[in-house]
């Protein structure tokens, strides 16, 4: 295991489910057009975070299994499950490597949204392939690819100061984060689940200087736990650097929703 799950976004979680800008609608209506989602079906959302993916998609299915390492994201997630009054999602402390101990059900459908490269590939789709039905699917949420899309030019600003006060190498909990060098597309090809199709949807968020700053503290790598008693300094360095970058405080970035949708030969 290279890195510790419930230790990934310890104290993230409430930035999390103000400040991320979730995934696109089509999203769902492409999942349920293409999968025939009529209400019958079972599904896990593996690493649901504040249940960006299973919250909307509870709306198409029969039941969901939302599962976490983080107790606070979890927390989050059934607030805002009640406030939109999604009443068919189970939320479970648990992650990847345990999956024996969830006592699932068979699924037609398994998503996961930007949470794939946390786990060890092989070993969870290996895990995944008798709970599964045989026409079920895996479908993969999460960004676009490096350099697929222009990276707005405020981000480098959040970088700089970042690497000033927490080093240059990306964190993850108690560790530093490596990203995979093999594509979740090479993984899929020799895994159970080797045909794959892909959509992706492009959308455009305005944020505020706040929101800038709030989306930093969502993130494994510079949440409060990461900076601790750094967090005020990294903040006020943070809004000097964003406001001399762009003194009107509107900053857009294009945000690309991608869906890998992977199912059996």
């Amino acid at each position: 295991m290279r890195y510790q799950p419930d230790e990934l976004f310890t104290s993230a979680a409430p930035y999390y489910a103000k400040f991320r800008a979730g995934y696109s609608p089509e999203l769902f209506t492409h999942l349920a057009s293409r999968r025939g989602l009529d209400g019958t079906q079972r599904v896990l959302d593996l690493g649901t975070g504040t249940g960006a993916i299973a919250i909307p998609l509870s709306e198409h299915v029969r039941e969901i299994t939302a599962v976490d390492p983080d107790p606070g994201m979890l927390d989050e997630g059934r607030k805002l499950a009640a406030e939109r009054g999604a009443t068919n999602i189970d939320w479970r402390l648990g992650d990847s490597h345990h999956l024996d101990q969830l006592q699932l059900s068979p699924l037609e459908l398994v998503t996961l949204g930007q949470a794939f490269h946390w786990t060890e590939r092989d070993a969870l789709l290996s895990a995944l392939d008798p709970l599964i039905t045989p026409e079920g699917a895996l479908v993969l949420v999460g960004g676009p690819a490096p350099g697929s899309i222009e990276p707005p030019a405020w981000l480098e600003i959040t970088a700089e100061v970042r690497a000033r006060h927490l080093g240059p190498e990306r964190r993850a909990g108690s560790g530093i984060y490596t990203h995979p060098e093999e594509s979740h597309q090479d993984v899929l090809a020799r895994s159970p689940f080797s045909r794959i199709e892909t959509a992706y949807w492009d959308r455009t968020i305005a944020r505020t200087l706040d929101e800038v700053v709030g989306l930093q503290f969502s993130y494994s790598y510079s949440s409060p736990a990461q900076l601790g008693d750094k967090k005020r300094a990294f903040e006020n360095d943070l809004r000097d650097a964003l406001i001399a970058f762009n003194p009107n405080g509107a900053f857009d970035e294009l945000v690309r929703t991608e869906a890998i949708i992977a199912t059996r030969p």
